[in-house]
C-alpha cells in the first residue's frame, strides 16, 4: 500500500513516516502543502493520506475536501494542532476519517492508522 504524508515540516513529515514504517508501511509518497496533495492524489491511487491541517497555499481541510470532490475514498487522517472539538467536527465532516493531535506519541499515530485501515478493509 502507498500512503501520502501532507505536511510543511519536513521534520513532521519524518516523524511520520518513521511512525508508517513502525506500522509495516514503507512505500510512501510526500507534499508540502494541500495543493501538492489534491495533485498527487489525482495521479496515485493512495491506501491512506495523514494530512496536516495549517500549510501555506491550500490549508489541509480545503485538500480533504478537493480529494473527496475527486471521488477518491481512501481513509484520511488529520494530523495538527488544531485540538478544538469544533475543528475536530469541521475535519470530520469535510471527509476524514480521524483526528491525531500534535504533538502524540509515536504509538498514537500507529494505533490510528491501524483502526482506520482496519475499518476500511472491513468497508
Amino acid at each position: 500500500m502507498k500512503v501520502l504524508v501532507v505536511d510543511d515540516s519536513g521534520v513532521m513529515r519524518k516523524v511520520l513516516i518513521g511512525a508508517l514504517s513502525r506500522a509495516g508501511i514503507t512505500e510512501v509518497d510526500q507534499a508540502s502543502d494541500g495543493a501538492e496533495a489534491v495533485v498527487a492524489s489525482q495521479q496515485t491511487d493512495y491506501g491512506l493520506v495523514l494530512m496536516d491541517w495549517n500549510m501555506p497555499n491550500m490549508l489541509g481541510i480545503d485538500a480533504v475536501r478537493a480529494i473527496r470532490a475527486q471521488g477518491k475514498t481512501m481513509p484520511i487522517i488529520m494530523v495538527t494542532t488544531e485540538a478544538e472539538k469544533s475543528r475536530v467536527i469541521d475535519a470530520l465532516k469535510a471527509g476524514a476519517n480521524n483526528y491525531v493531535i500534535k504533538p502524540f506519541e509515536p504509538g498514537t499515530i500507529v494505533t490510528k492508522i491501524q483502526e482506520v485501515l482496519a475499518k476500511a478493509a472491513a468497508q
